[in-house]
C-alpha cells in the first residue's frame, strides 16, 4: 500500500510537471498560427490576430488573447465579422481530471459584431465551405451517460467563475432595406456554481440611446437539460417598456414555458416613437399607458394567452388568445369582451362646417366634382388566405363621436379563404339589430354575401348624435340583403343582387308645419317659431330590389296632412348615375295615419338624374300640366269638391261653394 501511495504521489507530481512546461514546449505563436489556419480551412475566412497570445497550464488552463478580428467575405460593407478587444479563458484542471468542467474565467472585452445581409441578399454570417476542403468531421460532444431509470442523458456538471461580456456591441445592417440598427453598451454577467444550483444573469444595454436592463433566472438548469421542469424568471426593463415572465420552462422533446406574462408600457406612443425613431402617425390624443397581464402557454407550435386584463388608456377588457403554427396557415382563436370602448381619443378633431356650406351638393347642371370609378384592377384577396381564424367580441358599449352604440356581440370565422362576420347583437338608441357579411377569397376575386336589419331606431337622436341632424323624428326600421361575386371591383358590383326596405314611423319633420302654411299663408312663411313647427307623417319609406347592380325602387311614400309624397326610380351602380322622379302632392286631406297615398291633389314632380358626383334637381313642369294638377285647378275653378279654395276663393256671395278644407287660405295661390 506503502508502494502504491508513492506511486500516486509521483505520477502527480509528473502530470502537474508536465502542464507547467506544456507552455514551454508548444510555444504560442505555434498556437496562433494553428488556430488561423484551422479557422481558414472550416469557414474560408481570415483570422486576425493581432495581439499577444498567453498560454498557461497551471494553476489553471488559460489562454488569453487581445485584438482578435473575423473577415468578412468580399462585398460587404464592413470588414470584419466579429472583433473582439480580448478574450480570456481559464478552466480549472483539477476538476476537469474527475469530469467535471469549471469555468474560472471567461471574459470578453469589447465584442463587436456586425451581422450584415448585402443588396444580393447574401449574410455574412452564413459560412461557405472553402474549395476543396473536405467536410469536417463532426465536433466531438461531451460523453453523455444514460440517465437512471431510461430517461434523457446525463450531462458532465459545469461550475462558472467570472463570466462577463464588457462594453459589446451589435449591428445590424439590412442592404436591400438600407436600414441600420446598432444595440451598444452590452455589458452581462454570468453566475452559476453548479448546473444543480440557480443560473443567474444579469446585464445591460443600450438601443436607441436609452438603456435597457436585462435579469433571467433558472433554477436548476440540468433539469432542462436532462427534459425536466424547472422555475425560471425573466425581465426586461426600459424607460419606455416593462416585461416580465415567472413560471416554469421545460427542455428536452416537451420544451416550452409555462407561467405569467406581465407587460406594461407607460406610453405606446412613446414606445413606437423610441423603436422607430419617428413619431407615431396616428391622429387622437390616445394610445397612451398599456397593460397586458395573462397566462402564457408556449410549446412547439401552440401559443395561448389565457385569462387575459388587457388596459389600454381607459379600455378595459379580458381574453383569451391561441396561435398554431403547425397548420397549412397559422390558426388563431380567441375572445375579447371590453366593457366600453370608447373610440373618441383614437380620431382627429372634427372639422368645423364651412361658412356658406349646404353640404357639398353639386348644383344643377353646375360645377365638376371630383370623378370616381370602380376599379378594372384584379381583387387581391389572398389575406383572407394568411390565416384561419375563430374570434368573440363582445362589447358593453361603443362611443364614436356623439353616436352612442349598446351592447354588442361579433363573431369572426375564417376558414380556407371564406370570412364569416356575424353580428349577433346590436343595441342602438332603442333599436335591436343584427347582421351578417360573407366574404369568399378562396377562389380568384372575392365573393360578398350579406344581411342586415335594425328594427327601433329612434332616428332623432340617432341623427342629431351622428350628423347634428335634428329635422327627422320617428322609428326606423331597416332590411337589406345583398350578394354578389366578381374577379374586379367592378364585376362584383355588377355582378350585386338583393332587396330591402326602408320606413320611419310615426315621425315628424322639423322646422315647417305644411298644415300651417295653408291655415294661415302669412305667418307660416315670415311669422312664428320655426323651430316649433313641425310637419307629422304616419309613413316614410319604401322597398328596393338590386338586379345585376341597378338597385330599383317604386313605393317611396310619405304620408302626412295635406301632403303625399311618391317616389320611384333606379340608381344604376355600375355606370354610377341616377334616374328618380320625386312626387309632392298637396291634397284635401288632414289624415296622414291610415290616409290614401293616391288621394288627388297638387303634384309638381321633381327628376334627379345624372352621375353620382353631379347630380341635377329640375321639376317635371309639363307633367304638372298635363296631369293631375290641371283637374285640380279645373275642379276648383268649377267650385268642385276636393282641393276647393286652394288656388282661390270662389264667388263671395252666399251661393259660393265652401271649401271641403276646414280652413280659408284665402289665396294662396292668388285669384
Amino acid at each position: 500500500m506503502k508502494k502504491l501511495l508513492i506511486a500516486l504521489g509521483v505520477l502527480v507530481v509528473l502530470v502537474i510537471g508536465a502542464l507547467v512546461a506544456l507552455p514551454m514546449f508548444v510555444p504560442a505563436e505555434k498556437i496562433k498560427d494553428e488556430l488561423i489556419a484551422q479557422v481558414k480551412t472550416a469557414t474560408g475566412r481570415d483570422l486576425s490576430i493581432q495581439g499577444k497570445v498567453s498560454v498557461s497550464a497551471f494553476p489553471s488552463l488559460s489562454v488569453q488573447v487581445s485584438n482578435v478580428a473575423l473577415s468578412n467575405p468580399a462585398g460587404f460593407s464592413t470588414k470584419d465579422l466579429v472583433r473582439l478587444g480580448a478574450l480570456d479563458v481559464q478552466l480549472k484542471i483539477m476538476p476537469i481530471l474527475s469530469g467535471k468542467v469549471e469555468v474560472d474565467s471567461f471574459v470578453l472585452v469589447d465584442p463587436a459584431i456586425t451581422l450584415e445581409v448585402d443588396k444580393q441578399g447574401r449574410a455574412n454570417w452564413v459560412f461557405d465551405k472553402p474549395a476543396g476542403a473536405k467536410a469536417a468531421d463532426p465536433m466531438p460532444t461531451p460523453k453523455q451517460q444514460p440517465a437512471a431509470g431510461g430517461g434523457a442523458p446525463t450531462v458532465p456538471d459545469i461550475a462558472l467563475g467570472d463570466v462577463r461580456i464588457t462594453n459589446g456591441k451589435l449591428t445590424y445592417i439590412d442592404g436591400p432595406a438600407g436600414t441600420k440598427e446598432e444595440v451598444d453598451a452590452i455589458n452581462l454577467a454570468v453566475n452559476l456554481k453548479s448546473l444543480a444550483d440557480p443560473l443567474t444573469a444579469k446585464g445591460s444595454l443600450k438601443w436607441h440611446a436609452k438603456v435597457i436592463e436585462l435579469a433571467l433566472m433558472v433554477a436548476k438548469p440540468k433539469a432542462v437539460i436532462e427534459g425536466g421542469t424547472t422555475q425560471a424568471d425573466i425581465s426586461v426593463s426600459a424607460e419606455t417598456v416593462k416585461l416580465s415572465y415567472k413560471g416554469d420552462v421545460t427542455g428536452g422533446k416537451a420544451a416550452g414555458i409555462k407561467g405569467v406574462l406581465d407587460l406594461a408600457v407607460p406610453s405606446i406612443r412613446n414606445l413606437a416613437q423610441w423603436a422607430t425613431g419617428k413619431p407615431l402617425e396616428m391622429a387622437g390624443t390616445g394610445l397612451g399607458p398599456l397593460a397586458i397581464k395573462g397566462n402564457l402557454a408556449a410549446g412547439g407550435t401552440k401559443v395561448a394567452l389565457t385569462g387575459t386584463d388587457i388596459a389600454i388608456d381607459a379600455i378595459k377588457a379580458k381574453g383569451d388568445f391561441a396561435v398554431d403554427t403547425g397548420g397549412v396557415r397559422p390558426a388563431l382563436k380567441g375572445k375579447l369582451d371590453v366593457e366600453m370602448l370608447d373610440l373618441n381619443p383614437y380620431l382627429p378633431p372634427e372639422q368645423p362646417a364651412k361658412a356658406g356650406g349646404g353640404g357639398g351638393q353639386a348644383p344643377a347642371g353646375g360645377g365638376k366634382a371630383a370623378k370616381s370609378d370602380w376599379s378594372d384592377d384584379p381583387i387581391d384577396a389572398s389575406d383572407l388566405k394568411a390565416a384561419d381564424v375563430d374570434f368573440a367580441l363582445s362589447v358593453g358599449g361603443i362611443k364614436v363621436r356623439k353616436i352612442q352604440v349598446g351592447k354588442s356581440a361579433l363573431h369572426v370565422g375564417l376558414k380556407d379563404g371564406r370570412m364569416v362576420a356575424d353580428l349577433t347583437e346590436l343595441a342602438l338608441y332603442k333599436g335591436s339589430g343584427k347582421g351578417r357579411i360573407g366574404l369568399d377569397g378562396s377562389q380568384p376575386g372575392a365573393g360578398l354575401d350579406a344581411s342586415f336589419t335594425l328594427k327601433g331606431l329612434q332616428a332623432e337622436p340617432f341623427l342629431t348624435d351622428a350628423a347634428d341632424f335634428n329635422r327627422l323624428d320617428g322609428t326606423g326600421n331597416f332590411d337589406i340583403q345583398v350578394a354578389g361575386k366578381g374577379r374586379t371591383q367592378r364585376q362584383l358590383i355588377s355582378d350585386l343582387d338583393g332587396k330591402g326596405a326602408v320606413s320611419f314611423l310615426n315621425g315628424s319633420i322639423k322646422g315647417i308645419n305644411l298644415a300651417a302654411m295653408v291655415r294661415n299663408v302669412t305667418t307660416a312663411f315670415t311669422g312664428g317659431a320655426k323651430e316649433m313647427e313641425k310637419t307629422d307623417f304616419a309613413e316614410l319609406g319604401g322597398t328596393f330590389t338590386i338586379t345585376n347592380g341597378i338597385v330599383s325602387n317604386h313605393d317611396l311614400s310619405m304620408k302626412s296632412p295635406l301632403l303625399r309624397v311618391e317616389g320611384k326610380g333606379t340608381v344604376e351602380m355600375p355606370p354610377r348615375t341616377v334616374h328618380y322622379r320625386i312626387e309632392p302632392k298637396a291634397v284635401a286631406s288632414l289624415e296622414g295615419q291610415g290616409g290614401k297615398a293616391d288621394a288627388a291633389g297638387i303634384s309638381v314632380p321633381v327628376i334627379v338624374e345624372g352621375p353620382w358626383d353631379n347630380l341635377s334637381y329640375r321639376p317635371d313642369l309639363a307633367a304638372m300640366v298635363q296631369g293631375a294638377a290641371t283637374k285640380a285647378v279645373e275642379g276648383a275653378l268649377s267650385g268642385a269638391k276636393g282641393v276647393g279654395g286652394l288656388l282661390g276663393g270662389g264667388s263671395s256671395g252666399s251661393g259660393a261653394s265652401k271649401s271641403p278644407l276646414p280652413i280659408n287660405p284665402g289665396g294662396l295661390f292668388g285669384r
